[in-house]
């Protein structure tokens, strides 16, 4: 706030010491940098750190081919956390999106195998995403059941629909088709899934912050009743929230099945902890109102990283869920305890 005359406790001459303007400028890197998520700004520094420890514990951890496959592998999931970051935010969540993604990748292959062309598979396996979505989102924001329920519910019946198409068996998908170069196709080195990834991020993040949707998503999720009071169908908002979570499954299944070569009922199995874990430890409040769609790129980097580097450590894949599981509690504990944190970094910025 300016300083004015008649204001005691201030004087218009800079301090002793400093040049004109000084404290002002102070003043704007505290609001720059209160607008910078705590926990996102953590992960991002958690994130540098692992890479160092596992660039200096193994040599091809920081090689061009190892750093591309981290992206390719990461892709799915990133995308997912971006629509499941508008889910958590309006103070909901999908525990389906891992079945959504089986299924999808079920009914790509199905079709190509009965002869359609893969353009058209694709539009109909982001239908299907989408309908998913819109079964989770009219139960729950419609007919007030909450979407935890509904979800888990969804979760079932979806894998249980993708096994009865299967039998349990995996149907193959031709190499030389669209569909496969979907998940297995590169432009400058770069795979298509880790591109699409970059793309879908970065409208995550004007949509959330810059569009009245994400807005509307925000608000929802800090004081419903006061956006509904306003004007806005609320109800309608949370629907479509999941609907876009719905769809970016259908486009996680096509890229799994199109890098695997396979459609099968039993992908994605873990996927949505995934994806909730990374929301999460980039800094997105669980219970709603708060969100960042930088940060879930962050988290999904660190789980992705995390998993590669103890891979190619040689050790037990089932350490991977017990570190980001404990990540996942540090951010929570660190988000309960944010106002110590908060006084603390003002106090070295301002001073």
């Amino acid at each position: 706030m300016t300083a004015t005359t008649s204001d005691p406790t201030r004087t218009d001459g800079p301090e002793p010491g400093r040049g004109p303007g000084t404290s002002d400028v102070r003043e704007r890197r505290w609001e720059a940098l209160q607008r910078v998520n705590k926990s996102t700004l953590l992960m991002l520094v958690v994130t540098l750190v692992v890479i160092v420890v596992f660039s200096v514990a193994t040599p091809t951890f920081l090689t061009g081919t190892n750093l591309r496959n981290v992206a390719v592998q990461v892709a799915p999931a990133a995308i997912v956390a971006v629509a499941m970051t508008f889910v958590i935010t309006a103070g909901m969540i999908d525990l389906s999106v891992g079945s959504t993604l089986a299924l999808v990748s079920v009914i790509g292959a199905v079709l190509l195998r009965a002869g359609l062309e893969s353009v058209l598979v694709i539009v109909i396996c982001l239908a299907v995403g989408a309908l998913c979505g819109l079964v989770n989102g009219w139960f729950s924001s419609y007919q007030g059941i909450p979407s935890f329920i509904v979800t888990l519910a969804t979760m079932s019946i979806v894998r249980g629909v993708a096994l009865l198409i299967t039998k349990g068996y995996s149907i193959a998908i031709g190499s030389g088709l669209i569909f496969a170069q979907v998940g297995q196709g590169r432009l400058f080195g770069l795979g298509y899934p880790a591109w699409l990834a970059l793309i879908i991020v970065g409208v995550g993040i004007v949509g959330l912050q810059r569009m009245r949707f994400g807005q509307y998503i925000t608000g929802i999720g800090s004081n419903e009743e006061s956006v509904r009071r306003a004007g806005v169908d609320t109800r309608f908002v949370k629907m479509m929230a999941l609907v876009l979570s719905g769809t970016a499954a259908g486009a996680a299944g096509i890229i799994t099945a199109a890098r695997l070569g396979s459609g099968d009922a039993n992908s994605g199995v873990d996927f949505a902890m995934t994806v909730i874990t990374a929301v999460v430890i980039g800094g997105t409040n669980l219970l709603g109102g708060k969100g960042s769609v930088i940060g879930t790129a962050i988290g999904a980097i660190l789980t992705g990283v995390i998993t590669n580097g103890l891979t190619l450590l040689g050790l037990s894949p089932y350490i991977v869920p017990i570190v980001t599981g404990s990540l996942l509690i540090i951010v929570i504990w660190i988000n309960l305890r944010g106002g110590s944190f908060t006084d603390l970094v003002r106090k070295r910025v301002t001073r």
